[in-house]
């Protein structure tokens, strides 16, 4: 019989994790649920999780977004442990949830799968000594959602384009020098994203041919252009069209080194964190979480 603990950020989604929470403990309790563990404060996840894990979950289910569902994942993976990883979307982009197949189910949908579905597995991005599930991007990327910090007045999608259009004419790009299997290039580049999933910040397809099953990242390097040339990629990125145009480099690689002319801030995940060292090293870990997924997924 399988153990499912929840472990729910009730401040996700401007209110709507909360509710969700009230609803399953006055609901029925006909799905097992073991426990619901709520988060007090930032960094609650992994303790929540551990605790999750020493009383026996062999399932996880996340009520949040990309950051608790990563939190979640990175307390699994420092533990080896081979419990299953589920999320309900209640997060601001929900990236995680697309490359799962449960962007739109409910907390029911995602239970039922919880207890009754098969776990699979999926690859998880390796940089800095954090796991990564969804993307890990620099320059533009964390730029934008250190600005979407700012917005309290959108929400979704939205936010996310919102604060990209108001980067888009402002920022400046960053020297990076570039170094894997196929040689080394340095480069003035407006971003660089190493994708586990195909969609960045809910809206952008910053990464349309990935696969979280491949065993390699899926890398989208975007050389520094006018103001003209961003706004065609902004365009492009939300369609998925942004790879062929010129400047745009995508790759698939099993690992790749990036070297900055100072400790970079990243984006992993939807979370910003300023790197360790000048030099990021980005690596894909093959099939290395257990997660729930809904059928045909993930991709």
């Amino acid at each position: 019989m399988r153990m499912i603990f929840i472990v729910a950020n009730p401040s996700a989604g401007r209110g709507r994790a909360a509710r969700i929470i009230r609803e399953l403990h006055s609901g029925p309790s006909d799905l097992h649920v073991a426990g619901i563990l709520t988060t007090q404060s930032p960094g609650d996840e992994a303790r929540l999780a551990a605790e999750a894990l020493a009383h026996g979950a062999t399932t996880i289910v996340v009520i949040g977004g990309d950051g608790t569902f990563s939190k979640v994942a990175q307390e699994i993976l420092d533990s080896a442990s081979s419990c299953a990883l589920a999320v309900v979307p209640v997060g601001t982009g929900n990236d995680i949830a697309k490359t799962l197949g449960v962007y739109r189910h409910t907390a029911a949908d995602v239970l039922q799968l919880a207890s009754s579905g098969k776990p699979s597995r999926m690859d998880v991005g390796l940089a800095d000594g954090r796991y990564f599930v969804n993307t890990c991007g620099f320059g533009f990327d964390s730029s934008v959602l250190e600005a979407t910090q700012n917005v309290r007045f959108l929400k979704g999608d939205a936010l996310y384009i919102y604060s990209a259009l108001a980067q888009l004419y402002s920022y400046r790009g960053v020297t990076v020098t570039i170094e894997g299997a196929n040689g080394r290039k340095t480069q003035t580049m407006l971003m660089a994203v190493a994708s586990i999933g195909r969609s960045l910040g809910g809206a952008f397809r910053i990464a349309p041919n990935a696969s979280a099953l491949d065993g390699k990242l899926d890398f989208c390097v975007v050389g520094d252009s006018n103001v003209w040339e961003r706004v065609r990629l902004f365009a492009g990125a939300l369609r998925g069209t942004h790879v062929t145009l010129p400047g745009v480099t995508s790759l698939k690689a099993a690992r790749l080194s990036l070297t900055f002319e100072s400790n970079p801030t990243m984006e992993m995940d939807g979370e910003l964190r300023r790197a360790l060292s000048r030099t990021v090293t980005l690596e894909c870990v093959p099939k290395a979480l257990v997660v729930v997924a809904a059928p045909g997924f993930p991709l």
